[in-house]
C-alpha cells in the first residue's frame, strides 16, 4: 500500500498534508500497538454482568511516543486511542473462547497481512499471521451503527452463536498525524492455508453483478451473481448438511431483517479436492489450532465443536463437504457486509436505480424482499440438495422385483402345458357341481368347505394348493391383468387378490 492511499476511507484534516503524515506501517502498528493496550488494560477490571450502559461506553486513552506512567513508549507518532463498548467486546470473545493472551498473541505478535479488497467500498482488510482474525477499516457511520447493533447483536449471539453472522471482537479508533480510522475486528471467513481456486461474492441480485475486467484479471479474482451462474451449475451437498445449511442462513436472514439491514453479500470460497492442493510452505507454522469456537464454515451451521489438538492436524480447516459434478468440493462461506442499514441515503439510491432498471433487480431494496431474494438464491440456484438414497433404493427396489420374476418365469415355462390342462379338467368339475369328490380340489373352493375335510383330503388340498399357486403364478406372469377378463367371476378374482 502506498503513502497515497493511506487517507482512503479515513476522516483527514488540515494535519494530513504535513510531511509528518504517518506511513501504512505506520497505522498498522499503531493498531496494533493500540489493540493490544485496550485488551491490556481490560484485564485488570474485575468480570461482571455486561449492563446496558455498557454498550454506550467509549473509552479514550493518549498514547505519546516517550511513554507516560499508564502507556508505554513506542517508536510511532503520538496517537489517540478509542475503544467502543470494551466490556461488551469481551463479553464476546469470551462467549467464542477466546483467551486475552491468545487475541494479543494473533494480533500483535507478527506484522499485520494486508489483503486486497474486491468490493466498491474503500476499506482496508489486514489479516493476523495465524489466519484467526481480520482487521477491517470501517466508515464513521458505520462504526455507529455496529454500537448501536450491539444490544441485539447480543441477544442474538446468547440465543444462537453458531452463525454465518460476522464474530466482531472489538472496535477501535485510532487519531493518528491528522488522520482518523476506525477499525473493527472480526473472524477469517477464508483460510489463507486452503487454496480457494473460486472466490464469489453473492448477494442473489442480478443487476451489474458481474466481476469486472480488472477484477477478473487478478491471480485469485473475486467473481459475482452472473459469474456462479455461467461457471456452476449449483453446489450439491448431502440432505442433513443442505437442511443445517439453510436453516441457518434463513435464521441470519431474519436477524438481519429484523435490524432494517440489507446489501450484505455471502462471501463463498470453494476448494476443489481433486486438484493439486496449496503448498504447505504457505501455511503458518505457528498455527497451533483453532482458537475460536464456532469460526469454522461446518462449526458455522452444525456446530461440531473440536478440541484445538485435533483441529491443528484437520486438513480440511473445517470446509463443508460438497459436489459439483464429478469434483469433490470444500466450501467455506459467511455473511459479510452488515453495517448497511436502510436508511434514507440507500432508499434514495433504491427509487433512482429502480428508474433506469428494475427495481427488484438491483442489490440495493427494502430488508424485507432483500432478505427474501436472498434466501431463494442461495436455495435454489447456489445450494442444492443430493438425492443418493432414494436413487438407490428405487434401483435396488426394481432389480429385487425384476429377478423373482424372471425365476418363476423360467421355473414354471416346463410346466405350462401341463398346466393348463390341469386347470381345464378342474374348471369342467366345477361345472358339474363335484366339489367333493374330485380327486384334487379346484381353484374355486369355498374355505368353509375345506375345514370338513378329512386329514386326508387336507394333504392332497396340500398339494394340489402348491401346484395351483404355481399355475396362477404362471398366468399373472403371462397376463399381467388377467382380473379384467368378463369371463372370469368375482370370486376367481378374490383369489388372485388373496
Amino acid at each position: 500500500m502506498s503513502t497515497d492511499s493511506v487517507g482512503r476511507g479515513t476522516k483527514t484534516s488540515k494535519a494530513s498534508k504535513d510531511p509528518k503524515r504517518p506511513t501504512a506501517s505506520t497505522l498498522k502498528g499503531a493498531i496494533q500497538l493500540g489493540i493490544g493496550y485496550a485488551v491490556g488494560n481490560l484485564s485488570s477490571k474485575p468480570d461482571r454482568d455486561v449492563l446496558m450502559q455498557d454498550f454506550s461506553v467509549v473509552e479514550s486513552a493518549f498514547l505519546p511516543s516517550d511513554g507516560s506512567n499508564l502507556t508505554p513508549a513506542h517508536h510511532f507518532p503520538d496517537f489517540r486511542l478509542k475503544t467502543y463498548a470494551p466490556l461488551a467486546f469481551r463479553y464476546f470473545r469470551e462467549l467464542f473462547g477466546i483467551k486475552p493472551d491468545d487475541y494479543l498473541y494473533s494480533i500483535c505478535k507478527e506484522p499485520l497481512i494486508e489483503l486486497s479488497n474486491p468490493g466498491a467500498s474503500s476499506s482496508w482488510f489486514y489479516l493476523t499471521s495465524d489466519d484467526e482474525f481480520i482487521i477491517k477499516t470501517v466508515q464513521h457511520k458505520e462504526a455507529e451503527f455496529l454500537q448501536k447493533l450491539l444490544p441485539g447483536y447480543y441477544m442474538n449471539l446468547n440465543q444462537n452463536p453458531r452463525t454465518l453472522l460476522p464474530k466482531f471482537y472489538g472496535l477501535y479508533c485510532i487519531q493518528c498525524g491528522g488522520i482518523t480510522i476506525r477499525v473493527v475486528v472480526m473472524n477469517n471467513v477464508l483460510p489463507r492455508a486452503m487454496k480457494m481456486h473460486y472466490k464469489y461474492d453473492l448477494k442473489g441480485s442480478s443487476y451489474k453483478r458481474r466481476a469486472s475486467r480488472k477484477e477478473s484479471a487478478k491471480l485469485s479474482p473475486t467473481f459475482k451473481d452472473l459469474d456462479f451462474q455461467e461457471m456452476h451449475e449449483g453446489l450439491y451437498f448431502d440432505p442433513d448438511t443442505y437442511n443445517a445449511l439453510m436453516k441457518t442462513l434463513q435464521r441470519d436472514c431474519r436477524v438481519l431483517e429484523s435490524f432494517k439491514i440489507m446489501d450484505y453479500s455471502l462471501l463463498l470460497g470453494i476448494h476443489v479436492l481433486d486438484r493439486k492442493p496449496l503448498h504447505r510452505g504457505s501455511r503458518c507454522d505457528s498455527r497451533r489450532g483453532q482458537k475460536v469456537l464456532y469460526s469454522t464454515a461446518l462449526e458455522s451451521i452444525q456446530g461440531n465443536v473440536k478440541a484445538p489438538e485435533s483441529v491443528a492436524d484437520d486438513e480440511t480447516l473445517g470446509g463443508i463437504p460438497a459436489k459439483h459434478k464429478d469434483e469433490n468440493l470444500l466450501i467455506f462461506l459467511g455473511i459479510i457486509d452488515i453495517l448497511q442499514s436502510y436508511r434514507f441515503v440507500k432508499k434514495v439510491e433504491h427509487s433512482w436505480k429502480a428508474l433506469v432498471h428494475d427495481g427488484d433487480t438491483v442489490s440495493v431494496h427494502r430488508p424485507s424482499f432483500y432478505a427474501d431474494r436472498f434466501l431463494k438464491f442461495m436455495s435454489s440456484v447456489v445450494f442444492k440438495r443430493l438425492h443418493p438414497l432414494r436413487g438407490a433404493s428405487s434401483k435396488k427396489k426394481r432389480n429385487s422385483l425384476c429377478a423373482p420374476k424372471s425365476a418363476s418365469q423360467e421355473f414354471l415355462s416346463p410346466q405350462k402345458e401341463d398346466k393348463k390342462e390341469e386347470k381345464k379338467a378342474q374348471s369342467m368339475d366345477n361345472l358339474d357341481g363335484n366339489f367333493h369328490n374330485s380327486s384334487k380340489r379346484p381353484d374355486l373352493l369355498l374355505r368353509s368347505t375345506v375345514s370338513f375335510e378329512s386329514t386326508k383330503n387336507d394333504e392332497e388340498d396340500l398339494e394340489s394348493s402348491e401346484d395351483r399357486r404355481a399355475s396362477s403364478s404362471t398366468v399373472a406372469l403371462d397376463d399381467p391383468l388377467p382380473c379384467l377378463r368378463r369371463s372370469q367371476s368375482y370370486s376367481e378374482l378374490d383369489v388372485y387378490l388373496s
